[in-house]
């Protein structure tokens, strides 16, 4: 897992670098448009007009193309048209679309261990008696409930796995407690 974390946050290092070598003077023809949006105008329909201009050619007359007006109609039709220019960094948006996507991968990474690789560590750990249990044991009795006792008498383990088991144990006493509160006694709590 560790090697895992490592790799993607070399990718996103080379990414990162790569994508910072391009100059500002080449930039891509996508990060820079002018936008003209054109209200309806006597019969022609209103419209969103779009053109890679620089910005002092961010007007009307240079971006709307093919003109839907003719003659003394043009700087009528320009005047309604409301023209921006717009410009963006397409390398911060590589980069955040990495650092998402390197995310989601670490915790589907996540997933996959608890879901797959802990059940076997603890059969593993504890023997295979322990998950097995009775017919009448099931309800009054947690598959893990000495596990924090054999994991606190293992030197093997770090210190941060055992507060974190103990504190799952925790969690699941009081929510078996709830249970036979609700369904055992049917009292609710408030």
């Amino acid at each position: 897992m560790v090697s895992s974390v490592a790799v993607q946050l070399l990718s996103v290092v080379v990414c990162f670098l790569l994508m910072s070598t391009q100059t500002s003077d080449a930039k891509n023809s996508e990060d820079i448009r002018c936008k003209c949006i054109c209200p309806p105008y006597r019969e022609v329909e209103g419209r969103i007009y779009k053109q890679n201009v620089s910005l002092k050619d961010c007007n009307c007359l240079h971006v709307v193309e093919p003109m839907p007006v003719d003659g003394n109609d043009v700087e009528a039709y320009c005047l309604r048209c409301e023209c921006k220019y717009e410009e963006r960094s397409s390398g911060t948006i590589k980069v955040t679309i990495i650092l998402y996507l390197s995310i989601l991968g670490l915790l589907l990474l996540y997933m996959v261990y608890l879901t797959l690789l802990e059940p076997m560590l603890k059969r593993r750990l504890f023997g295979h008696s322990q998950l097995i249990q009775s017919d009448d044991d099931v309800g009054d009795q947690q598959p893990f409930a000495n596990a924090h006792n054999v994991l606190s008498r293992s030197q093997s383990r770090p210190n941060m796995l055992n507060k974190v088991e103990h504190a799952q144990q925790r969690w699941r006493r009081q929510v078996q407690e709830q249970r036979k509160s609700v369904f055992d006694r049917h009292v609710v709590l408030s």
